[in-house]
């Protein structure tokens, strides 16, 4: 199952963002663990450098990354992308874009804590504990 994490749920993780870095990082252990495909939009990792450099400085940025790039597969962004992304009618143009990365990329779910921002997706979009609930749900019916 691929499912595109959104910037916010990394974030809570790299930052220990409490109290929400808890579940957040039980799903990304969950592609630590190949049980899901992780993806990730590229415009998150270039807003995640940006933000970790200001915060962390430029080494533990650049862990960060390198980490994030062994862990996650990209979902591109490309002129077909943000032409789809502008045409969606989603308030936020950045979760739009988010949105048809994932939708390109073959995506199955996207986690956010933002879901309201989700409300024009084509994608079942979840906040991360609703999401692990799903994947409980779906290994006992197995």
């Amino acid at each position: 199952m691929k499912v595109l994490f959104d910037t916010n749920i990394i974030l809570d993780v790299l930052l220990d963002r409490e109290p929400f870095s808890r579940d957040a990082a039980i799903l990304m252990a969950k592609v630590e663990q190949s049980e899901i495909v992780g993806f990730s939009c590229a415009t998150t990792i270039t807003t995640i450098h940006y933000l970790s450099t200001k915060i962390l400085g430029a080494e533990a940025a650049s862990r960060h990354i390198q980490s994030l790039l062994s862990l996650f597969a990209i979902a591109p962004v490309n002129r077909l992308v943000l032409e789809n992304a502008f045409a969606a009618g989603f308030k936020d143009f950045e979760d739009a874009v988010l949105h048809e990365a994932a939708v390109h990329a073959g995506v199955h779910h996207i986690i956010s804590r933002n879901i309201k921002d989700f409300t024009n997706a084509s994608l079942p979009v979840h906040e991360p504990r609703e999401f692990l609930a799903v994947l409980d749900l779906l290994k006992r019916a197995e």
